[in-house]
C-alpha cells in the first residue's frame, strides 16, 4: 500500500514532490520552495546567481536544477504559474455580482 504522504523522486537530484507540501507540486528537496517560484524569478529575467542571492537558503546547484526541471517541464510549470496568477488576481479583484 502506498503512503499518501510519500515523496516522489525525479530525474533531477534536487527536485521532489510531496503531496503534503505545496499540494504535491515540484519543490526543492528539504525546502518548501517550489520550482514554479524559481521559474517566476527566471521569467522576470533574473540569472541563477541572482535567484540564489534572493533565496540564500538554496545552493546554486539547487537553483540550476530547478531551472533545468522547469525547462524540461515548461508547459506544466507555465500552466501552474498562470493558474497562480489568476488566483491572486481573483483574490485582489473579486468580480462583483450584479443582480
Amino acid at each position: 500500500m502506498k503512503n499518501a504522504l510519500s515523496t516522489k523522486a525525479s530525474a533531477h537530484f534536487h527536485i521532489t514532490t510531496n503531496k503534503a507540501i505545496c499540494s504535491g507540486r515540484p519543490i526543492i528537496k528539504g525546502t518548501r520552495t517550489s520550482v514554479a517560484n524559481i521559474a517566476g524569478f527566471y521569467l522576470m529575467g533574473m540569472t541563477a546567481e541572482e535567484i540564489q542571492r534572493e533565496l540564500p537558503h538554496l545552493s546554486l546547484a539547487q537553483v540550476f536544477d530547478a531551472l533545468s526541471f522547469y525547462l524540461d517541464h515548461r508547459e506544466e510549470i507555465d500552466r501552474e504559474l498562470h493558474r497562480d496568477r489568476e488566483e491572486m488576481v481573483c483574490k485582489d479583484f473579486p468580480l462583483e455580482k450584479h443582480e
